[in-house]
């Protein structure tokens, strides 16, 4: 198989489209382009070059034991048997990287199957285990720890607050922190989607194209406001609400790579050793439990199409717990006296 590189390429109607050098995975990578993000089609592409890369092989002519093989070569230590991550003990690529992986290839060949193109997928669906007395089941080919999310502490998230340097990024960071938004949503705001009068903010195109409406707290639209009253430049050529304010691209739409970066700088001025936009939500989340707010609410507000993903909230919630083990402790007790 050929060499394959992720390049962009213009597209005759306008505008850019991944492509791989394979008509297959090409045509496939379109098909992910109708119907995800940008960056979901940029991680496919990349899956799939990492994959062919190491198999060396035609899509067709592809294997259970060449699938078996890339698991293999994807947890083989990257810097040396001695260096692991602290997260999870592993010396490889890390388990949800490699799930993600095998994900892209099963969507490729279910797709190359409704084509023609191949009978079967060669992705194996689990390994089949019995045990003693017990019916067969699977067991998944790889098994990605649940771990909680990490969040910031109060005390933290005032001195990322401080540490910005403009309104537009204390925005940015308390539409997260407030308001529990995505990073791509942050960026994908227009200014038809901000409703000041109700405080609350439209979300045009969430994870999956889902829309929401959702409010946040005054203090985002008071420095929204601050931001578009005196740094916003009045001759910006978009109707997003985030733009860049200095250099040549003065004026253009902020990209998530640009907001990551003011985090990045803002975090290091103020102390903290590791922050995302994601924690910013995570914690967001988590201190909307802590004070009460129901499971159901946060699902809203988060725009999770599964409570089951809202869940893990209630483990990072301090109180609740804790909260609940004292009321089942103390009925216990209360049935004990009773009895005689």
């Amino acid at each position: 198989m050929v060499s394959l590189s992720v390049r962009r390429v213009p597209q005759p109607g306008g505008g850019m489209a991944l492509r791989l050098g394979h008509g297959q995975l090409d045509d496939y990578l379109d098909l992910v382009a109708a119907r995800a993000r940008p960056n979901t089609v940029l991680a496919t592409a990349f899956d799939l070059k990492v994959f062919f890369g190491i198999i060396g092989k035609e899509p067709v002519a592809v294997r259970p034991a060449d699938v078996l093989e890339f698991i293999r070569a994807q947890r083989s230590p990257r810097r040396g048997p001695e260096v692991v991550r602290l997260d999870d003990g592993e010396a490889g690529l890390a388990a949800r990287t490699i799930r993600r992986r095998l994900a892209t290839i099963t969507g490729l060949y279910e797709y190359l199957i409704i084509c023609g193109v191949v009978e079967r997928n060669p992705v194996p669906r689990g390994l089949a285990t019995r045990s003693p007395g017990r019916a067969v089941r699977g067991v998944p080919l790889i098994r990605a720890p649940r771990t909680l999310p990490r969040v910031i502490d109060p005390d933290q998230a005032d001195a990322l607050l401080a540490a910005l340097r403009t309104h537009r990024d204390r925005a940015m960071v308390q539409a997260m922190l407030l308001g529990g938004l995505r990073r791509c949503e942050v960026v994908g705001l227009r200014l038809g989607d901000v409703r000041p009068g109700e405080k609350r903010l439209f979300i045009a195109d969430g994870k999956g194209g889902h829309q929401r409406i959702v409010p946040v707290s005054p203090r985002f639209f008071d420095a929204l406001a601050a931001y578009l009253q005196a740094e916003r430049p009045p001759a910006a050529g978009t109707d997003r609400v985030f733009v860049v304010l200095k250099g040549q691209r003065r004026g253009l739409p902020l990209t998530a790579a640009g907001l990551d970066e003011v985090l990045s700088g803002a975090r290091g001025r103020a102390g903290i050793a590791h922050l995302t936009c994601h924690q910013l939500r995570h914690t967001c989340f988590t201190r909307l439990r802590e004070a009460g707010m129901a499971l159901e609410a946060i699902q809203a507000q988060a725009g999770h199409r599964s409570i089951e993903s809202t869940r893990i909230y209630l483990h990072l919630a301090n109180d609740w717990l804790a909260g609940e083990y004292r009321r089942a402790v103390e009925a216990i007790d209360a049935q004990s006296l009773r009895e005689p």
